[in-house]
Order: structure tokens, then sequence, then C-alpha cells
């Protein structure tokens, strides 16, 4: 194991001091938070939150094979000679931990943020660049307060390029973190409708997501995308921070990473651009317009950075959105098969119009429907109902069969919607599980979409152990029963 911290800058850089290391310095090759999931040669960070206390799982973190845990306490009960770095407080600790992590690299970093279409980015990036030289990225959706500092921390001295998503639902919170990770170039996806619980205005949001350039040199590149509105107000701020270098991306004749024309299909796309001034044909394995988009802000990044366009572009024949991002899945079920997508991480308006444009795109068996089993878009403030309504029209005009909801805010789009797609509706998503397993037959394409706190993933998980168990009623052949509806008992 290669290592990513030793026992003397760890303390160093943390301000930290060891107790009871019987077995001599140590030397970690990752870092955790979560006791669940340490891997042996992990330095275990103790965060202590509103609803657990790492402290508590310190034993179960050592027990798993970590190296050492750093701590502002030691628990009851905790052997007396296990290894702890003890510190003043573990989160300002990790804090610093990230600073020095990227203090000590030398890799030129990206950061990502934007209203939707971060991680996916992100992930494309990662691929893209992993093509021409060593590139770490953050993992999952660690964007925040903590994850910067975590993922800065994990960021390996011989990494010569990084991703960094950088995310944010307040105004003031995004600065401070792209002035941790000090990005060389950063991409600001797009601006939408999203978190309007905390901002008056989608110019208001648009201000806060330009606190990216906080943290940049006025050498530095921005990538905006030129076909959204915003474009304008977001460069504006780019040139008060001293950023002369800004790529527009997307369809606009302005933009210097233009899309030329894309051919859509259920399962890949197939684009012509023209990337900073030079033609490229290439071949996308994700599905959607939005994903088109994205790869022309990728590539953007990757022409920024002078890397190999050509290069980079090959490799986007192999990216899949990832987990609870458009990933989709063929399941056997008993008298055939079905097609599951899975948007269940997150949602917003134009999340949820991108996602169905995609189901609208989607094969269906022989006597297959197109499915949407939706949940609540949360952190849309007084204009929630209009927008949850609002969503009818877009299932409409992407030829979807049948809608399944659930939450409170929901059924203003059950209400919306054209009889013959009303599905049913349910208070919550476990109570929307049956329904829908109910429901689903094969030759389907189910797409599962919400905002992460309407839990979507649950009725994910049902899905897919549809194709071990066997849920249906024995005796029945699914492709001639009726789909039952939701009532949400």
């Amino acid at each position: 194991m290669t290592a990513l911290w030793t026992l003397a800058d760890a303390a160093n850089a943390t301000r930290g001091y060891a107790v009871s290391q019987n077995g001599g310095p140590w030397e970690a090759s990752g870092i955790s938070i979560d006791s669940r999931t340490v891997q042996p040669g992990d330095l275990f960070v103790a965060l202590a939150g509103p609803s657990f206390d790492g402290h508590d799982f310190i034993a179960a973190a050592l027990a798993k094979g970590a190296v050492a845990a750093m701590a502002h306490r030691r628990p009851a009960g905790l052997l007396a000679n296990a290894p702890l770095l003890m510190v003043d407080e573990t989160l300002a600790a990790l804090t610093r931990l990230g600073l020095a992590g990227r203090a000590r690299s030398k890799a030129r970093l990206v950061g990502v943020t934007g209203s939707v279409g971060k991680t996916g980015t992100k992930e494309a990036l990662r691929l893209a660049l992993s093509s021409q030289a060593e590139t770490f990225a953050n993992a999952g959706s660690l964007n925040n307060h903590w994850g910067v500092p975590l993922s800065l921390a994990r960021l390996p001295v011989s990494a010569a390029l990084g991703v960094f998503e950088i995310g944010m639902n307040h105004a003031g919170e995004l600065g401070p973190l792209s002035r941790m990770v000090r990005p060389e170039v950063a991409i600001i996806t797009t601006i939408e409708a999203a978190h309007l619980e905390f901002f008056a205005s989608l110019e208001a949001i648009a201000d806060a997501k330009a606190e990216i350039f906080e943290g940049m040199e006025s050498s530095g590149a921005v990538v905006l995308n030129r076909d959204n509105p915003q474009f304008e107000r977001l460069a504006g701020h780019a040139r008060r921070h001293g950023i002369r270098h800004i790529i527009g991306f997307g369809e606009h004749a302005g933009s210097q990473a233009r899309l030329i024309g894309c051919t859509l299909d259920a399962q890949s796309s197939e684009v012509k651009a023209e990337i900073l001034g030079r033609r490229l044909d290439y071949h996308l394995a994700a599905p959607g317009r939005h994903w088109v988009q994205n790869s022309l802000g990728v590539l953007a990044v990757v022409g920024a950075l002078g890397l190999d366009l050509g290069l980079a572009s090959a490799t986007l024949a192999s990216f899949s959105p990832p987990k609870g991002r458009g990933q989709r899945r063929h399941l056997s079920m008993p008298g055939g098969g079905f097609e599951l997508i899975d948007e269940s991480y997150n949602a917003s308006p134009a999340a949820m119009r991108a996602a169905f444009a995609v189901l609208g795109h989607a094969k269906v068996g022989q006597s297959g429907r197109r499915i949407a089993v939706l949940g609540d878009m949360r952190e849309l403030g007084t204009t929630s109902p209009r927008l949850h309504a609002e969503l009818a029209g877009p299932l409409v005009a992407a030829h979807v069969d049948l809608v399944l909801t659930c939450g409170p805010l929901m059924n203003q789009l059950q209400q919306a919607l054209p009889q013959a797609l009303r599905g049913g509706h349910a208070k919550d998503s476990e109570s929307l599980i049956p329904a829908v397993l109910d429901t689903v037959q094969p030759g389907d394409v189910v797409l599962v979409k919400g905002s992460l706190g309407t839990r979507m993933a649950p009725i994910v998980a049902a899905l897919l152990a549809l194709e071990d168990a066997g849920v249906k009623d024995s005796g029945v052949n699914d492709a001639d029963r009726p789909a039952r509806r939701a009532n949400g008992k």
C-alpha cells in the first residue's frame, strides 16, 4: 500500500498528536468517515454530526483494519492501546488535512458546479482526463463543507489531474470551498430552478454559483453553458474576478465548443461538434440531449487544459451514467424482462424534463409501456406546486404511458395529468412500492426519479429484487394482466 499520509505528516497538518501507538508510527493509505466502508489501511475520521457521532464507531473502524482514528475525545470502553490522532475538533482538523493535501499537490485541478449535471459531468471528466494522465476525482457527491476537504485529503501526491465537484444550496457556501480547491479551470454546467426555496430568482442562483471563481487565479479558464440565459451574467462575474479566458459551450453560434448536430437513440448518442476550432465526431455511450450538452463542456475543459481532444472524445464511447443519475439495467422477471432507468438520486424541473426525454426515446418491448415513477422535487419554495403540475406537458410530449407518483407535492402532477396517464399516487415512496411492483410488466421501460429527500432508492431496490425474487403472483400471465393502480395504502 502506498502511503497517503504518515502519522507525522497528518499530525503536523491537523495540529494533532498521537496517543496509544504501541505498534509505532502508522501510514494511512486512505481516509474514511464511515466505519461501514472502512478499508484496511484507512485513517478513520470520527466526525460528530447532529444525528450521529463517529467517536461511537472508532472501535468498529479499527476492527475493520483502520490504522488509526482521528478524534477529539476518547470514547468510553476503547482499548487503552487504540491508535488515535487527537485533535481539537475533527471537522476543523479534517479541513486542515484537506488544505495540506491541496498545498502539497502539483495536480492541475478542475472545479465543477451547476444546478444540474454536476456529478455526471465530473465522472465524464474523470474518464476523459484519465486517458491523458493519473487523475483523481471526488467520490459520489462529496461536494459540501466536509466532502470537499475529505476529497482533498484523499488527493494522491502522484496525481497529475484532479476533478472536484463543488456544491451549495445557500449563497456564501461555494466561495470558501472553491478557495480550498483553487481550480485552474471551472465549469458551470447550467443554471436552472433548483434550491429556489433559498433564492429569490435564477439570477441569485447564478450569483451564488459564480462564487466558484473566488478560488481561481486570473490566468484560469471558465467553461460556461452558452445556451443558458445566465451566460452573460456568469461571464461578467468571471471578468470581475480578472478571468478573461471564458469558453462557451452549446448550440449557440458564439460557442467555442459548439454542437453541429447529434443523433439520439435509445442507448447512446452520435455527436458532431467543433471544439476550440477542431471538428470532432464522437460516440457518447449515454442517451439524451443533456448528456450531449454536458459532453461539449467536458471537451471544452480538456481543451482549456491543453490536452488531447481526440483522445478525450474517444473515451466518451465508454462513459455510462453514474448510479442514481441515469444508470440503466435490463432486468428479468417471470414472463420476460423490463428496463430500469435509475434517476433516483435527485431531481429538479430541468432534470425531470431531461429524464422524460430519455424515457421518450427508450424502446419498449412487445406490449411494453413507458412508465415514470416520480417523487417530490424538494427546495423549490412557493413555486413548487406549479412546477410539479407543469411536468404534465413534458410527460405527454415524451409519450409516457403511465405515471405513478409519491409525496405531497407530486399530487399536483397527478391531478394535472390526463386521466389515461394516472397510475396512482401514494403518500411516500415506501407506500408506492407495492403498486410499482404490481404495475411493471415484461417489455416495460421504467424511470424512477425524485429528490434525494423523497427516498426513491428503495423503489429502485425493490425493482432490482424483482429479478431474483419473482414478486409477481404465480399462475398469472403478467403480459395479460391489467396494471393495478396505486392507492397509497
